[in-house]
């Protein structure tokens, strides 16, 4: 690591959202509502999901690592981002920086794995029902989650080991509200054109396969429902996968706008920004709640149990 020999800058300022401090505290409290959301909804999630024997189903055993990648995805950026919204020195080290884009990059590629695991997952339900149950096993499932887990961290790691040798010695300014690999790049008195290179045919790699891998199954999965032939049939199966389809567009569309578009610093980058690391994580457990009856009853069940518990505890103590 080149950082302690030839840097001659030690910290990054991030510049934010905005510079007006009027703003500044009217976002802080904007993201401080939806981080705690996010935490509470996919803690939530994660909870359910481990108690109710309902849902011990491979779908829902997918859906908890999601929300496990999203509680992790949004805790990496939006802490640093509500520090700097009350502070006056929006600085972050250099190794720190770092850290930022590693468990961004790393956690960002393995939901991206892991989505197209789901699709997988309700491909074999809706066009193999019958051996639903024989093919996708404990193990086999176990295996997609450590496996989304090691792509997720091998591309991470192709990309982080270049980013960590570069000299950064001119500007210290960060246009964003967090360190991305995308960002640094300008900042570098390196020669950055073979990490530039490297990051967009990995990310294109990893997302068009990814991306591919859906679509086969979603292909499959839509000629399966067009020969179901009552009209209920066709809604309930379509439902099942309704919830998957908005998480998969969600994520896809601003992540990939903003790793394949030039990086300008333009208020765009943001906003796609935004909706990847702190929107998507704090939507992803309403959409599979809300939509979902099999989860609303299970949390339903589940707070009753609690609520039973404490009615219990109380009248003991009393």
């Amino acid at each position: 690591m080149a950082l302690g020999n030839h840097s001659t800058i030690t910290e990054f300022i991030l510049l934010g959202l905005s510079a007006d401090p009027k703003v500044q505290a009217l976002l802080f409290v904007l993201f401080l509502i939806i981080y705690l959301q996010t935490m509470i909804g996919n803690l939530i999630m994660m909870l359910v999901i481990r108690i109710d024997s309902h849902l011990h189903t491979p779908m829902y055993f997918f859906l908890s690592h999601l929300s496990f990648l999203d509680l992790c995805f949004s805790s990496a950026t939006v802490p640093k981002m509500l520090e700097n919204l009350l502070s006056q020195r929006k600085t972050i080290s250099v190794k720190s920086c770092l850290a930022q884009v590693f468990f961004v990059f790393d956690l960002g590629s393995t939901e991206a794995c892991l989505l197209s695991v789901m699709a997988y997952d309700r491909y074999v339900a809706i066009c193999h029902p019958l051996l639903y149950g024989q093919k996708m096993t404990n193990k086999l499932c176990k295996g997609l989650v450590w496996g989304s887990w090691g792509l997720g961290f091998l591309d991470t790691f192709i990309n982080i080991l270049p980013a960590m040798s570069l000299d950064f010695c001119e500007d210290q300014s960060i246009p964003h509200y967090s360190c991305e690999l995308p960002s640094l790049f300008p900042l570098s008195c390196s020669d950055v054109s073979t990490n530039v290179k490297v990051m967009l045919c990995s990310s294109l790699l990893y997302g068009l396969v990814t991306c591919v891998l859906i679509l086969f199954s979603y292909t499959f999965i839509v000629s399966t429902i067009l020969t179901i032939s009552s009209s209920s049939g066709r809604s309930k199966a379509f439902f099942t996968c309704s919830s998957h389809l908005t998480a998969v567009l969600l994520y896809y569309g601003s992540a990939s706008l903003r790793y394949f578009i030039p990086n300008s610093g333009s208020p765009l980058e943001l906003i796609f920004s935004v909706q990847y690391s702190v929107v998507t994580p704090l939507v992803n457990p309403l959409i599979y709640s809300l939509k979902n009856k099999e989860v609303k009853a299970a949390v339903r069940r589940t707070f009753r149990k609690y609520l039973q518990y404490f009615r219990k505890l109380t009248t003991i103590r009393g």
